[in-house]
């Protein structure tokens, strides 16, 4: 049998509401517009040289695009060096908040036990203790236990950090969970752990997803750790890099290669933002809907 297509129905655009929106489209064209300047500026002023930043002859181009500029920002100022540091933190992070917050989230969603809501208010609770308020404790112990130095401890500070919020996510999803699944995979013979693993983690994929996006992007923009605990030049994240070469690059007035790095360093969350953010927002509605 041919297949029929069915054909969209277009409905009528409702103008009284669409005028009453009116204030807030203008809002937000504002500042897509003032945002797509500004990073476009940026861009331009990335393919320019110092005198044509400072002439105001930017989007000009009079002398060319100075594509040189991102070879010396990558190369001769250890950009490179800074965003393989972040990535790699970001990375193992991610993976370490997962294994323990995922886990977590599916036990405390999906099992009554004694104490339970007492870590559930306990995750909540550290969510909203400032970084700063145990930043010096942290530093103290890490100097008396000669830790200091060593990316692995800021990793692990990342990682225990997040474990809160991710785990705090990621109850709604394992809890709008159907029980229909762990049934018949206890019928199928499945071990507790094997189920999880098999059928329900990946049944929490669009939470996942979300959560782990929030968590790499707020590792790669994270500053003040960074600065405490991986202050040497080749420990150092994009955040602490590029605070470094601003005074670097300012003394020998070469801004082209700075804003080249500026570049570097927005781009991972530029398209981050740009190719997930449809899967960011469908996991952060998905959560609340019952399965």
């Amino acid at each position: 049998m041919a297949k029929v297509k069915e054909k969209k129905i277009k409905e009528p655009i409702n103008w009284k509401k669409e005028l009453k929106l009116a204030p807030a489209y203008l809002i937000l064209f504002a500042w897509v517009a003032f945002t797509v300047i500004i990073i476009g500026w940026i861009f331009a002023a990335s393919l320019s040289t110092s005198r044509e930043i400072f002439k105001g002859d930017v989007l000009k181009f009079a002398s060319g695009f100075h594509w040189e500029n991102y070879v010396t920002a990558w190369k001769t100022q250890n950009v490179s060096i800074f965003f393989m540091n972040s990535l790699f933190y970001a990375t193992i992070s991610c993976v370490g908040i997962l294994l323990i917050s995922a886990p977590a989230a599916y036990v405390l969603s999906r099992y009554t036990f004694l104490g339970n809501k007492t870590i559930k208010t306990s995750f909540v609770i550290g969510m909203s203790i400032p970084v700063i308020m145990i930043i010096l404790p942290l530093f103290s112990i890490a100097t008396k236990a000669h830790l200091t130095g060593n990316r692995w401890l800021l990793i692990i500070l990342y990682i225990c950090l997040n474990v809160p919020f991710t785990t705090t996510f990621l109850l709604n999803f394992f809890g709008s969970l159907s029980k229909s699944y762990e049934e018949a995979a206890a019928i199928d013979g499945c071990s507790p752990m094997k189920t999880f693993w098999v059928i329900m983690l990946p049944l929490a994929q669009p939470g996942i997803i979300t959560v782990t996006i929030f968590n790499f992007l707020a590792v790669w923009n994270e500053y003040f750790l960074a600065l405490i605990f991986a202050n040497s030049d080749n420990m150092k994240s994009v955040g602490v890099g590029l605070f470094s070469m601003v005074a670097a690059l300012r003394a020998v007035g070469d801004y082209g290669s700075l804003f080249a790095a500026v570049i570097i360093v927005f781009l991972p969350t530029f398209l981050i933002y740009i190719f997930l953010s449809e899967k960011i927002i469908a996991g952060v509605t998905g959560g609340g809907v019952k399965g």
